[in-house]
């Protein structure tokens, strides 16, 4: 017993009619007739009713056409459910980004995309921010979501996701700083900071201080990731300019210890996805920049 038994069986059952049957189904009567019988062979009862005039379904045979019918629709469905299979891509896909846009800008694209093509492997590696790029050209990461720098590098392609602000946060606590902090004029260059080693919010950062003509500003640390950036603040180290997501997004303990003191001091910046331009002829690669910039 095969599909094709099945189908003509159900076409027989429709008709009630031999030769309609097999003028429909292109077999010969004789054929159609070898069919039935090896079913009522196999099923040890008589599914037809025959006689000169007319051919009845039995009460077996109504069984067996219920039988046959779900058959026929599950090899349908798995045969739709393989070629649907067929043309979803199937792969890896490496993304890079900070621990903060993990929680922060990644799921939303993330989910679309999952649910676009969920036979691709999704592997997720996080670090500091300002690495995005060089994880990108050194092919570390197939994509990444990366603050704009100020000179995008040759080859990198880049579409803005939305905008980072950049907020001064100083410790709650009391500190040897927070007197001349709580001047009217503050005089920076007795504040201690702590730094990004370097990536758009550090050049963010150099530009503010020529601004302000801190010529030689008072550098507590040079700090790799904005995350643990926050922490040093926390623990009343010294005062940071950092992307209001980043401390958005941080533990509450360390929330709790630091105070936003101004969020007017410099314009914000692009944060995006970022690709090798060369890159984009690979399909996986394709379809998840597609997905971020037609936002479908």
């Amino acid at each position: 017993m095969n599909i094709r038994d099945l189908q003509l069986y159900l076409h027989l059952c429709e008709t009630c009619h031999f030769s309609m049957t097999a003028n429909a189904m292109h077999v010969s009567p004789s054929t159609l007739s070898r069919q039935i019988q090896r079913l009522e062979e196999h099923f040890g009862l008589p599914l037809f009713l025959r006689d000169n005039r007319q051919v009845q379904l039995t009460e077996a045979g109504e069984k067996v056409r219920r039988f046959a019918q779900q058959m026929i629709n599950l090899h349908q469905q798995l045969k739709h459910d393989i070629e649907q299979r067929d043309q979803q891509l199937i792969g890896e896909l490496t993304l890079f980004c900070s621990v903060t846009a993990a929680y922060s800008h990644l799921p939303e694209v993330l989910d679309r995309f999952r649910l676009n093509h969920p036979f691709v492997e999704i592997k997720l590696s996080t670090g500091d921010a300002a690495d995005a790029v060089a994880k990108i050209q050194s092919n570390s990461a197939d994509l990444a979501i990366a603050g704009r720098p100020k000179q995008l590098p040759a080859g990198i392609e880049f579409f803005k996701l939305g905008q980072i602000e950049m907020v001064l946060f100083i410790p709650k606590i009391k500190s040897s700083f927070s007197d001349v902090l709580h001047q009217k004029k503050p005089d920076w260059h007795k504040i201690p900071f702590i730094l990004p080693e370097h990536g758009p919010s550090r050049q963010k950062i150099e530009l503010w201080f020529k601004q302000q003509k801190i010529v030689t500003p008072k550098i507590y640390a040079t700090v790799s990731g904005h995350e643990a950036i926050v922490s040093m603040v926390a623990l009343g180290c010294g005062v940071a300019l950092l992307p209001k997501v980043v401390v958005d997004n941080s533990p509450e303990r360390y929330r709790e210890r630091i105070i936003e003191w101004s969020s007017d001091l410099m314009a914000p910046f692009d944060i995006g996805i970022c690709v090798q331009k060369r890159r984009l002829s690979e399909k996986i690669v394709a379809a998840f920049w597609h997905l971020c910039v037609n936002k479908v």
